[in-house]
Parts: structure tokens; sequence; C-alpha cells
């Protein structure tokens, strides 16, 4: 079986045309499916608006579809977080007449450099995604203890709890006792579904339903964490050295408010200490965290600062 998380950035009728449309909250989903294989796209159906709509979408995406309607700071923002989460491959969409030419400025040197230009046809695009889900097959090899951030959760009459989310590192099993974080209650895992067919497991890049016994819908919420992996880890504080984006123009100030945003969290944090060697850039910070980041040791955070205006992506930090 074949999967593939994609976001769709840049345009609201791009992902509806090419997929079947699927479960709406600040992102919309859509499906694709021909056998085994599937695809599922991610479109940040709240953004602008709402940043925290496109940080989620890029976050659980292996792969990325850049669509340019226009050249303004939304676009310039996207590119920005696309490449803070190191998503490398993917393809860009050209509309309204925009040429490549226009465009190379604000991807140079990004890791959307390499994206191919393809047509706007949503008929071709469907067959390519299809034939890369083929290319990229999972096994269970891929991993041993992994890892779910909970997306979204409801009870289903006659099946119990249900938590909808992609699997962001590992792989885990029907039957596997896991772990959910920050609440620290041990659940068994009822049964697996991936686009609403049974499954016996889990593997990185899935994007999967959960059914769950120990635990009621409503003690859940968005950014909790499923694992078996002992080595993820709960935070409120955070120490080191950070990495501002070139575009940041101003110094990290003591006191500021920012968020913290790793796989399906964004925490409020604020900077109890800063300095640094002449490069504001590049500088040392101490970050009070709101409530409790869960991660794994030397994953990244993605700083961000809500009244930014037209940038609100800081910077990224390495987590203990």
């Amino acid at each position: 079986m074949g999967n593939l998380n994609v976001i769709v950035a840049g345009s609201k009728d791009f992902a509806g045309n090419v997929g079947k449309k699927g479960t709406v909250t600040d992102m919309t989903f859509y499906e694709i499916k021909k056998g085994t294989d599937s695809i599922t796209l991610i479109e940040p159906s709240k953004y602008p608006e709402k940043l925290s709509s496109l940080f989620y979408s890029v976050a659980m995406a292996e792969y990325a579809i850049l669509v340019v309607e226009n050249i303004d700071s939304y676009l310039g923002e996207t590119i920005v977080m696309i490449d803070a989460l190191g998503i490398n491959k993917g393809w860009i969409v050209l509309r309204n007449y925009i040429q490549m030419e226009q465009l190379q400025p604000l991807i140079a040197d990004t890791s959307l450099a390499g994206y191919e230009v393809i047509e706007d046809d949503a008929i071709k695009t469907r067959e390519m995604l299809l034939a890369l889900a083929c290319e990229t097959k999972k096994t269970a090899g891929d991993g041993t203890c992994g890892s779910c951030p909970v997306d979204s959760h409801f009870n289903v009459k006659g099946v119990g709890t249900v938590v909808l989310g992609s699997v962001i590192d590992g792989y885990f099993r029907k039957h596997d006792k896991m772990k959910v974080l920050p609440l620290n209650r041990e659940v068994v895992l009822k049964s697996i579904q991936k686009h609403d067919v049974d499954a016996d497991d889990g593997i990185k890049g899935d994007h999967v339903g959960l059914a769950l016994r120990g635990i009621e819908s409503d003690e859940l919420d968005r950014g909790y964490v499923l694992t078996t992996d002992p080595s993820v880890k709960m935070i409120r504080k955070v120490e080191g050295q950070a990495q501002l984006i070139k575009y940041w123009r101003n110094p990290i100030k003591d006191g500021m408010v920012m968020h913290l945003g790793h796989w399906m969290q964004m925490v409020p944090c604020r900077v109890q200490a800063v300095s640094d060697d002449g490069d504001f850039h590049t500088p040392n910070l101490t970050l009070d965290l709101e409530s409790d980041l869960i991660h794994k040791p030397g994953d990244k955070a993605l700083m961000m600062y809500l009244e930014g205006g037209k940038l609100r992506v800081v910077g990224s930090i390495v987590l203990p």
C-alpha cells in the first residue's frame, strides 16, 4: 500500500478538482484512491487568517504542491513555512500568466528550489500523484516505535473514541498499547483504518483513523500524541541557540510572546532571556512555555510571532 500526504498551498480550488472532499476543520482533506494506493491532499482552508492552518497542513505533509496565483506577502510567507519545515519534494503550478522568472528569486536557496513546474491540469495531476504514491510504498521496516499526533477526535456509536491524524514517525500495530501524552494515559489501539479501509498497522506517512479503548473523546485535544516510543517526552522550558530566517528584520526581545510549533502543537511561550554574539539571527534563548510541548529529543520546533504582520514565521530552535 502506497500513501502520501500532500500540502496544497496557494489555491482554494486546486485540491477540490483533483481529489474527493473529506474532513473539514481549519484544514480541508481531499482523497485520491486507486487500488491500494492513496493520496491525502491537505488544504490550509483558514489561511491566511489563521497561520496555524498553514502550519498544521505543512507539518502533516511529506510533499507539496504550490499553486502560484499572485506574487504577494502570503505567497512569501507560504514559501518560508514550507522551507522552514523542510519539505524538499514538490511541484509548482503557475496561474494568471505568472512566469517562473518572477518566482525564481523567492524560492532560490530554499527547499522549493528543486520543485518541478507542472501543468494546471487536474486529471494529469491526479495520475502523477497516484504514480508517486505507488513509488513510495512503505513497509513495517520503516520504523519500530511509532507516534501519531491527534488532529481531530470524536465518538462513533458502536465503535467508541476515534482519533484522526497522520503517523509522524515509526510504526505501530492494531492491538498495541499506546501512551496518550500529555495525559500519560495508556490506551489500547482497537483498530486502524486508512481511507475508510481496515488495516493492521500504521506506518510513517499514513493518514489514519484510530479506534481507542481506555479514553473518552472529550478527554482529548488536538496536539495530543499517541505513541509507543519511550523517547517521546514533554517539556515546559527550552534553552538553546535559535536560527532566525534571513527575512526576519528585528532582534528577539526579552518578554516577547511567541508560539512554538511542533507536530500538531502551537504552544504559546515567553522569552525569559535572550543574548547573541553580535548576530541577532542566531540568538541564545530561554523560552518558558504555557503548556507541555511533546517531542522527541533533537527535534526542531518552529518559532512563530502572530503579531508579525506580513511575516509571522520567525525561525527554529532545537528541542532538548
